[in-house]
């Protein structure tokens, strides 16, 4: 049985990078759902740090292909200070969103960590959508769709130098999981790039065992596995309170699967949960099935296994 760190939840209120707003209620709604105490009944050391804060969002239109990029810089600075502040206290730290822009400040924290401790860090980003825009190829300019791409190096400098140097990322260091909504100029991209995704498609194909054991493989001692949780990577069937919901997504059984597969691994070093929008939510369902999911990231499983 695999022991976690001791966990500090941070909440980032904000739906600066969506093109819905709501996200910004996402970190209550996990909290309301339970998500502290469930980690603490699994006899896990768990501290709330409450909500980084950061400018209001003024809901304006795209300048030069970007929405709200100065307020989206403040947020994700404010995000990569109180990541980066529990990495080094050796703890887990846990995001709670707010829209998925915001893990451009969560990684870019996570990787200069994994730097400076001589970690190889590997990020499994479960979305329904690659989120590798740019400003020249955005449909909307919402800059939750531009994450991937902005620490891989590709975005306004503000963003790819958020921890002051070279791109958070390199592409074959992430593994994108249940993908099944990229937008036009993004496919060119992400093959350009070589973005290693395992659509739904290949999930269907294969199924989310061998899904899992392709993308977990060969991880190590010195590996540091990052998860970037979208809601929106579940079936919206069974998650609706999300802003961009796409059919076609992993049901219950295989979203748990995934999970209880990363936790068998043993490498969980840091986790975001994004892009809950209770304000779309039904009785917070999804924030319930968020908890459940994450628990499970946390070795809950039916039986006791090795």
């Amino acid at each position: 049985m695999h022991t976690f760190p001791p966990i500090s939840l941070i909440g980032a209120p904000t739906d600066i990078g969506a093109g819905h707003r709501g996200a910004s209620m996402g970190p209550e709604a996990l909290r309301v759902a339970g998500l502290a105490a469930a980690l603490a009944a699994r006899g896990l050391d768990v501290v709330d740090r409450g909500n980084v804060a950061g400018p209001f969002n003024p809901w304006l239109p795209p300048t030069d292909g970007y929405r709200h990029l100065g307020e989206v810089v403040a947020w994700n600075r404010a995000v990569m200070q109180a990541v980066a502040a529990e990495l080094a206290q050796e703890r887990l730290p846990i995001l709670l969103g707010g829209d998925h822009c915001l893990a451009i400040g969560s990684i870019t924290a996570v990787a200069r960590h994994c730097r400076e401790q001589g970690k190889h860090l590997t990020v499994l980003w479960l979305d329904a959508h690659a989120d590798f825009n740019t400003s020249a190829i955005t449909p909307s300019g919402n800059i939750h769709g531009m994450p991937v791409a902005c620490l891989c190096g590709f975005g306004p400098q503000e963003l790819t130098g958020l921890g002051g140097g070279a791109p958070a990322l390199s592409p074959e260091q992430i593994r994108q999981i249940g993908i099944r909504s990229v937008d036009a100029g993004e496919k060119k991209l992400v093959r350009d790039v070589g973005l290693d995704i395992y659509d739904m498609r290949y999930i269907d194909e294969v199924g989310m065992k061998r899904v899992m054991e392709e993308a977990l493989l060969n991880l190590g001692p010195r590996d540091h596995l990052h998860v970037s949780f979208d809601v929106d990577f579940l079936d919206p069937g069974i998650a609706p309170g999300v802003g961009t919901t796409i059919p076609g997504g992993p049901n219950y059984r295989e979203a748990q699967l995934c999970m209880e597969m990363i936790a068998d691994s043993g490498r969980l070093g840091s986790l975001d949960i994004m892009e809950l929008n209770p304000a779309l939510d039904v009785r917070n369902q999804t924030a319930m099935l968020a908890v459940d999911l994450v628990e499970s990231l946390f070795g809950k499983s039916t039986l006791m296994r090795d």
